[in-house]
């Protein structure tokens, strides 16, 4: 199963997750220091809570497609690149307590699209490059677009 991920970046952690546990009627799937997130089944979401500045409002993070399997994401790079957009792929990366494959795109709007299999936990929410949680290890501030 396939599922919309949609990344908040929130200014205070605890509300939100008690504001989103009531929303959907759920806890979160995993905790960790400035980091949840939601594995909700109807609507099919992972809603991925993470701690950004105080005061600072709700903000998009990014948004992503969260499939079962590394083909799929082989699969994902293929079609996107056929299609002519840019992309950036990672396998084996660990960020937001996970260690993933992924590919990342860039929409018409610079909204940051990845499209991932969870293979593992991992111990932190940050890479080990020290770049931003969620964004690609190249250095890029966020994946190119192609158009």
């Amino acid at each position: 199963m396939s599922r919309v991920q949609l990344a908040l970046r929130v200014a205070d952690l605890e509300a939100s997750v008690a504001f989103y546990t009531r929303l959907f009627g759920a806890e979160p799937a995993k905790r960790r220091p400035g980091y949840a997130n939601f594995a909700i089944a109807e609507p099919p979401l992972k809603l991925v809570l993470i701690e950004g500045e105080t005061g600072e409002e709700t903000r998009m993070d990014h948004l992503g497609v969260e499939v079962e399997h590394t083909d799929q994401v082989a699969a994902a790079a293929a079609r996107l690149k056929e299609a002519g957009l840019a992309t950036v792929e990672e396998a084996g990366t660990a960020c937001c307590y996970a260690v993933q494959d992924k590919v990342w795109v860039r929409g018409p709007g610079s909204e940051p699209w990845e499209v991932y299999v969870v293979k593992a936990d991992a111990d932190t929410l940050e890479r080990p490059t020290g770049s931003a949680c969620c964004l690609p290890a190249t250095g890029e501030s966020r994946p190119a677009s192609g158009r």
